[in-house]
């Protein structure tokens, strides 16, 4: 099968309720990228047209030069910079060698305007990362 598998594709949350059928059909709209560790996958504040899956290998996330998270197999990035046709919100750069799949702002949208299912997965994580970075502001205040 070409692209991502519907297995990889099941870990995610934003996926994880959708049927096989739309799993296959995303997953074939997805594209195979590798990066070598070392390699920056994003830069905070730069433009982005890229979703991805991780399916092997670990990345950091940094929000101004500082370590928020790691990255590993089943994890995701990119949404934000789709939706919102903005900057990325982070740079995230490989620990070790990642193989992912991605996928353009251009085969995304159409999916999640046509999918209400995934539209909704969608809104609930973002709204999740919402609350968890105010959950954080209020911390360091």
């Amino acid at each position: 099968m070409a692209g991502a598998s519907p297995d990889l594709l099941q870990r995610v949350p934003l996926f994880a309720d959708l049927q096989r059928r739309d799993l296959e059909r995303i997953g074939s709209s997805m594209k195979e990228r590798r990066f070598e560790a070392d390699d920056t996958l994003t830069v905070e504040g730069r433009g982005g047209v890229g979703f991805f899956v991780i399916e092997e290998g670990y990345a950091r996330v940094s929000v101004h030069d500082e370590q928020r998270a790691r990255l590993g197999p089943g994890d995701y990035f990119g949404e934000i910079a789709l939706i919102s046709e903005g900057s990325r919100t982070a740079t995230i750069t490989a620990e070790t060698p990642i193989k992912a799949w991605g996928m353009t702002m251009w085969d995304f949208r159409p999916l999640v305007e046509g999918n209400a299912d995934i539209s909704w997965k969608m809104l609930q994580a973002m709204a999740k990362q919402l609350h968890a970075a105010e959950s954080r502001a209020a911390g360091a205040a």
